[in-house]
């Protein structure tokens, strides 16, 4: 069964920011499939969703982002699921805000929640959904960045862009990896 984890910070000082676009799209894909989150067995929300036919739980950990790997090596464990049947969904620099990409697997890519993860389940073959959240800031302004709202500009394509990432997701559920990578890169 598919596990759809989006990555975030735990609490309402970050709730829209841009590190947090992989709780956004857990959930517009809760609300989209009609799914509750709830406490799950570890440190992690979990909803459990269908679509398609196809069940499927989304996941968002409950630790801060550059722990996620204890989060999402806890579900992996608990509901004995495989990594290659796991969507990470996740924010990164080194996209522009309004572009997505699927992969099967890679490095962290510098993002310390995919590094943490990739640490924990001693593989970095897990697919992964990035969301761009652009670059543009001032040199030694990262923490500060990822820590900000999105600007009105780049909310106005940010939500069709979350639109398509839901899109990409269920497609996912339904084909895979590949069929997902093929539609939505």
């Amino acid at each position: 069964m598919p596990l759809i984890i989006g990555l975030g910070n735990p609490g309402r000082k970050y709730a829209g920011t841009r590190h947090n676009v992989g709780f956004t799209l857990i959930d517009l894909l809760a609300d989209s499939l009609s799914a509750r989150l709830g406490p799950g067995k570890g440190p992690f929300q979990v909803g459990k969703g269908n679509h398609a036919g196809h069940p499927l739980y989304l996941m968002k950990p409950t630790t801060y982002m550059n722990n996620s790997g204890e989060a999402v090596k806890q579900a992996v464990d608990w509901y004995k699921e495989d990594v290659n049947n796991c969507l990470v969904c996740y924010d990164d620099l080194d996209l522009e805000v309004g572009t997505i990409r699927i992969r099967p697997s890679g490095s962290a890519g510098g993002h310390n929640g995919i590094k943490d993860i990739i640490q924990k389940l001693g593989t970095n073959a897990f697919p992964r959904l990035r969301i761009g959240i652009g670059n543009d800031f001032p040199k030694g302004q990262q923490v500060q960045h990822v820590l900000s709202p999105f600007s009105d500009d780049e909310q106005s394509v940010l939500t069709p862009t979350l639109d398509e990432a839901v899109d990409a997701t269920l497609c996912f559920i339904r084909e895979g990896i590949d069929q997902a990578m093929n539609k939505f890169n």
